[in-house]
């Protein structure tokens, strides 16, 4: 048995679905199906229960899954302890932040970092959040930045603020005349452009989408909240941008909604057994510091 057969039947256990635990764990479908089933094999249990539709774990799976989690996170400590003492000796901090917020907001937090931590060296990942939790579990992060909820019993964090959604539509639309904020009730029968799937605020615009009688525009799934822009302000139609990313509006008209589901909370999580959450602690105090001023006045400068 190896830790990485372990790292496989925790993925599958937590997304009920080999294809995207095989995603989430850098693999191939075949490859993961073919070490659970060894796994299987060597204990002589079956640990999930198998059909077309839907993957579940057995009565050994569950048992199995709560000492697997256990092994990795004391495993994912001695990761974090050896990345705190290299050879120079230097603290480190290897923080996940996802595409839709990291650069709207490190290049803020950054300079403020630096200064306020002289000593600690700073690493930074951005990847998709689900990618962003299990590399946190595992210990391949120390903390990281992620929309709630987030429900992994191994983590902890603090909530730091919550980011606001605009509708973003061409400079000649209709409802670029309308006096903001707008009603959520005017994006019924509305098409919105959306990101592909795998990102937080895809499921996050969909469901208030679906929520205010508004559709999906069908034939397009942008990769980044910057081709959302652009397609945008090419006329091509509608989206909903986070507030930081809405820095720069030339070309479109940028409008609030009067509502309070339209909106994402934010928070920094790290894991429960972590040995620097004095660290944590100080980070979080400044990223929410650093987003409220920056949501409070959208001019605010880098530096801080």
């Amino acid at each position: 048995m190896k830790l990485r057969d372990l790292e496989y039947l925790v993925a599958v256990a937590d997304q009920r679905n080999f294809h995207r635990a095989a995603e989430i764990c850098g693999v191939s479908q075949p490859t993961l199906s073919a070490q659970i089933r060894k796994l299987e094999d060597e204990l002589g249990l079956p640990l999930f229960e198998r059909s077309p539709r839907k993957v579940a774990l057995t009565r050994a799976g569950s048992l199995l899954l709560a000492r697997a989690r256990r092994v990795l996170d004391e495993v994912a400590q001695i990761r974090a302890e050896a990345d705190n003492l290299r050879e120079t000796g230097t603290p480190s901090l290897h923080l996940g932040v996802f595409p839709t917020l990291g650069p709207y907001l490190l290049p803020r937090v950054i300079p403020r970092f630096l200064k306020q931590f002289p000593g600690v060296e700073l690493m930074l990942t951005e990847e998709k959040s689900s990618s962003l939790t299990r590399k946190l579990v595992d210990g391949h992060l120390d903390a990281a930045l992620l929309a709630l909820p987030v429900m992994d019993s191994h983590l902890t964090g603090r909530v730091l603020f919550d980011e606001p959604f605009r509708l973003a539509v061409p400079d000649n639309h209709p409802l670029a005349r309308e006096n903001p904020p707008i009603g959520p009730d005017m994006l019924a029968g509305q098409h919105l452009m959306l990101l592909e799937k795998g990102h937080c605020l895809r499921d996050q615009a969909l469901e208030l989408c679906r929520n205010a009688g508004a559709r999906e525009y069908d034939d397009f799934r942008a990769t980044s909240l910057e081709t959302l822009r652009q397609m945008v302000i090419a006329g091509v139609g509608m989206t909903l941008l986070p507030a930081l990313a809405c820095r720069q509006t030339e070309g479109m008209a940028v409008l609030p909604v009067a509502s309070d589901q339209f909106r994402r909370r934010i928070g920094l999580f790290w894991r429960k057994s972590t040995s620097h959450e004095k660290l944590m602690n100080g980070l979080a105090d400044l990223l929410g510091q650093i987003a409220g001023d920056l949501l409070n006045d959208p001019s605010a400068s880098p530096a801080g």
